[in-house]
């Protein structure tokens, strides 16, 4: 439970899949192995260091997710073209030592990642895609965000992919500026969570998760906990996301109406120029 705590996942004192993959990638330390863009994409503690470097100097590869994706590539050649390594975007010996000489060079601020995310913003409702995600028993709460959105003039898809990995695929693919989800929880808590790991957080994602538990007024639910996390939807999704787990099921489908203006009444806010979002 400690170390899922500290992975940013649900701390359920089981080692379900979710957990020992992360187990597996906090095995791998930058220059333990190659780097490359592949399929399946590699992930890894040393593919997040590997980001976080880039984004401190300036390299802007997104989100330090730990997964090497194409945005991680193009930044990797574009710092290896610049310090006269060979650009094949490959991160190898040559590479890891040219990155640990100018790391002692650096500072420690956020990274450009951080600065692009807080200087863009989503100018209307009427121009923002949404993509209304749900994982099984609060369809109810998923199909009455998608249609008060829509009426608002949104443009959004819903899904109920059972894995995390397929919602976010289809996010990414939608071109969505946010991703809201709703999974089910079996205790009486609810919480509002965002991407967020030591050297990142999703601006976005975190000032959208605080509208929604600031909108709150239903009694049927707690008011929800709001908290950086590193779940699997929230990690692979390239836009601000957030997922909100309410329970019991049966409260949190009564409370139905509730939750949905709190969801909408944030998502406003979010796009009126308060809050700022990921490009």
């Amino acid at each position: 439970m400690s170390f899922q705590r500290q992975r940013g996942l649900h701390t359920s004192g089981s080692c379900d899949q979710h957990t020992w993959m992360a187990l597996v990638e906090a095995g791998w330390r930058l220059g333990d192995r190659l780097l490359v863009l592949a399929a399946p994409q590699l992930r890894g503690d040393d593919i997040a260091e590997l980001q976080d470097d880039l984004n401190r100097l300036g390299f802007d590869c997104g989100r330090p997710d730990g997964i090497f994706g194409p945005a991680t590539t193009r930044a990797l050649v574009d710092f290896q073209r610049n310090g006269g390594l060979t650009p094949d975007g490959i991160c190898g010996a040559r590479t890891v030592r040219m990155l640990e000489l100018l790391r002692r060079q650096t500072g420690s601020g956020p990274g450009v990642a951080s600065v692009r995310e807080a200087l863009t913003t989503q100018a209307s409702l009427r121009t923002l895609r949404i993509v209304v995600g749900q994982f099984g028993g609060l369809s109810a709460i998923a199909r009455s965000v998608t249609r008060r959105l829509r009426t608002s003039g949104a443009t959004v898809m819903s899904t109920d992919e059972y894995e995390a990995a397929a919602q976010a695929a289809a996010a990414n693919r939608f071109g969505a500026h946010v991703y809201v989800g709703f999974e089910a929880r079996s205790d009486n808590r609810s919480m509002c969570s965002y991407f967020a790991v030591p050297t990142f957080e999703s601006i976005g994602g975190r000032v959208l998760a605080t509208g929604i538990a600031e909108n709150w007024t239903t009694s049927l639910l707690p008011a929800p906990e709001v908290q950086g996390m590193r779940l699997p939807v929230l990690r692979e999704t390239r836009m601000p996301a957030v997922l909100c787990s309410l329970g019991p099921i049966r409260a949190a489908v009564d409370a139905t109406d509730a939750v949905t203006d709190a969801v909408v009444e944030a998502v406003i806010a979010w796009t009126s120029g308060i809050s700022p979002t990921e490009a």
